[in-house]
């Protein structure tokens, strides 16, 4: 369709694009900070104050120990911590020497971690050292991996804090013989700038772990130019203004939680409140303190907070704008209404469509012309079509169909998977495998998924990944896994199990859940188990997921 959503364009953003600083990567807008405002705050992390100039010092440090330990351009560097600001040091650390950042979900396990270092060959990776012991009992089954920094959170967080810091990661420091102590790092190391050369648009600087449409999960590769094309975007099409604060609660191990908490703020210059995990009274106690101006949540964490006790005696009227993403709960314009009413005037919609592959944010929502239910319209230089699954010709306005994207936000493919690649980035469209339409009027609606990826607490679980970890238990033979719906989490994970004829009548349902939930990360392990004796399947022997997930709902 044409750009009919031009005619819902907010008349105070701007129709055309331009970068502050010109086309370079987001740590060069790191390093204007520092030189032109070295001592404005740059995060602040439970009364801890990081200024420009402290966060830039920092990342030459790690991107200088980097080099002294041999890394060089385009190797893989994982980082596996909360919300911290370590985080943000060995993020921009990484990227100035030309490294690849690879975000680790702190949930994983050791065969999730096992199998996504020895996919990307990490040679390096950042562990907070309450997670390190899942690095360590995998360091013999990953040969790529030479070098584990430990970090801890304590190393950040002032004897006086504003509001507590969550009590299950708070943990004692720990010193491993076989490890590097960032904090260390930071005090021996010199923080002279690398000065290196990049092409924006054809050097990699970010690896995330996704689905693609199948399979398990592969890294899509991500261009300098993708991080400042949609960060840009971000922050035009929602209206930020250079005195706003932002607040950061999403992980930024999320493509989404990494633009509103690492990139946002480095390239606008604003002061970010880093949360390291959602907590009612950290959250309400810094927007007071703070003046928050904008916040990215969940609807759930909204509408939790709307139950909070002695909510309508906190002042809350510093909030602008609540970008918020539908997840369990809908961001619905009743819910928009409470938060309205108890904030005194904060704008509440759905942040916007988007996924791995495009560096996420396709859509925003005209904050003028909110259409509730809808993604919103197309963001700067984005095209977006409803395509026939069959055919590949444009659906009409109205129908449904595969919602395929071409923008600067582009991935460059998967991490040598040039298979997956085609079948996914075709002459320059992500074929997202997503199904959607548009209205009249140029708003995007997402109706549901093709792929067979579930959606479980936000996180995107697939279901090769499940199977081939249970697998691994001895009493399976051949297994499959399916969404089912959750309403606390959207979706669980339900396992079709056929058991080994040997343990046939030993093995129980529960006994695989248990064993499950010691694997895998909490939002991936199966909640259900139905035993099968056989597995719908094609002639080919593919299994049909999808009669299975209709049997589940039915």
């Amino acid at each position: 369709m044409e750009n009919v959503w031009m005619q819902n364009w907010p008349e105070d953003v701007p129709k055309e694009l331009t970068y502050r600083l010109g086309k370079k990567p987001l740590h060069h807008y790191l390093e204007d900070h520092a030189k032109n405002r070295p001592d404005q705050i740059a995060y602040l992390y439970y009364g801890c104050e990081i200024t420009w100039q402290e966060l830039n010092d920092s990342s030459n440090q790690f991107a200088n120990f980097l080099v002294e330990k041999g890394l060089e351009r385009g190797d893989r560097i994982g980082l596996f911590m909360q919300n911290c600001p370590q985080y943000i040091i060995a993020h921009y650390g990484a990227q100035k020497l030309g490294a690849i950042v690879c975000p680790l979900n702190p949930m994983y396990k050791e065969t999730e971690l096992e199998y996504l270092i020895n996919e990307s060959g990490m040679r390096v990776v950042v562990s907070a050292d309450e997670l390190y012991d899942r690095v360590e009992a995998i360091r013999g089954h990953t040969p790529s991996l030479e070098v584990v920094v430990s970090t801890n959170y304590g190393d950040y967080l002032p004897s006086k804090r504003p509001y507590a810091f969550p009590n299950d990661f708070l943990f004692d420091k720990r010193v491993f013989s076989e490890t590097y102590d960032l904090d260390d790092i930071l005090k021996d190391y010199p923080t002279t700038a690398l000065n290196r050369s990049f092409d924006v648009s054809e050097d990699v600087s970010l690896l995330v772990f996704t689905s693609g449409t199948t399979g398990r999960p592969k890294g899509a590769m991500l261009t300098y130019e993708n991080a400042l094309f949609k960060t840009a975007a971000a922050i035009e099409t929602n209206g930020a203004r250079p005195d706003d604060v932002w607040l950061a609660v999403m992980p930024l191990c999320h493509i989404a939680g990494m633009v509103m908490g690492v990139n946002i703020p480095v390239y606008s210059g604003t002061t970010c409140v880093l949360l390291t995990k959602f907590e009612p009274e950290a959250v309400l106690t810094a927007i007071e303190k703070y003046q928050v101006s904008l916040w990215y949540s969940v609807a759930p964490m909204n509408a939790g907070l709307l139950q909070y006790p002695g909510l309508k005696e906190r002042r809350l009227g510093s909030l602008r704008r609540n970008l918020a993403t539908s997840f369990g709960i809908p961001v619905t314009e009743e819910l928009a209404e409470k938060w309205r009413e108890v904030t005194g005037g904060c704008e509440m919609y759905e942040a916007a469509y988007g996924l791995s592959e495009t560096h996420t944010c396709d859509t925003f929502m005209p904050a003028d012309k909110v259409k509730f239910g809808s993604c919103g319209i197309p963001v700067f230089e984005t095209d977006i079509r409803i395509v026939n699954m069959e055919t590949g010709e444009d659906q009409p306005v109205g129908e449904a169909g595969e919602i395929v994207i071409k923008s600067p936000g582009v991935f460059k493919g998967y991490w040598n998977r040039p298979d997956a690649t085609r079948e996914t980035l075709r002459d320059g469209w992500v074929h997202t495998g997503d199904i959607g339409y548009f209205s009249e009027d140029g708003y995007l609606f997402f109706s549901g998924r093709v792929k067979e990826m579930i959606k479980s607490s936000g996180y995107s679980v697939f279901p090769e990944d499940v199977e081939a970890m249970l697998m691994e238990h001895p009493a399976i033979a051949q297994v499959a896994v399916v969404g089912v719906p959750d309403e606390v989490r959207g979706e669980s994970v339900k396992a079709f199990v056929v058991p080994q004829a040997a343990q046939a009548s030993e093995v129980t349902e529960d006994a695989i859940i248990k064993w499950s939930k010691e694997k895998m990360a909490a939002y991936k392990y199966p909640r259900f188990v139905e035993f099968r004796s056989q597995l719908p399947a094609t002639s080919s022997g593919k299994v049909l997921r999808r009669l299975l997930k209709e049997g589940s709902e039915a």
